[in-house]
């Protein structure tokens, strides 16, 4: 059975701003951008355990062919997508998300 998979307001905005940079570039670039981003949900969804923790109970996927990791905690009835995070910032603007 699937936890249920929540996307936390932050990610939300993460995600719309990584979009709107794409978009920017190229039409359609940023919802190749959200596709990537939704195979990693799929996957984290699929198998929450597989990664593995990186800060405190944190676990971290590579979106594929986009400098993007998602961040997420694995709770007993849920998994929290707490960002849609660039792989150059600094990675404190995610972990006081934890």
């Amino acid at each position: 059975m699937n936890l249920p998979l929540i996307v936390n307001p932050e990610a939300e905005a993460d995600l719309a701003d990584a979009w709107a940079w794409y978009d920017g570039r190229r039409a359609g670039l940023g919802d190749v951008f959200l596709e990537r981003v939704e195979e990693v949900f799929a996957r984290i969804q699929q198998s929450p355990g597989l990664y593995a923790m990186v800060f405190q109970d944190l676990r971290l996927e590579r979106v594929r062919r986009f400098p993007y990791v998602v961040v997420y905690p694995v709770d007993a009835d849920q998994i929290t997508i707490l960002a849609v995070y660039h792989t150059s910032r600094d990675p404190r603007g995610w972990q006081h998300r934890a």
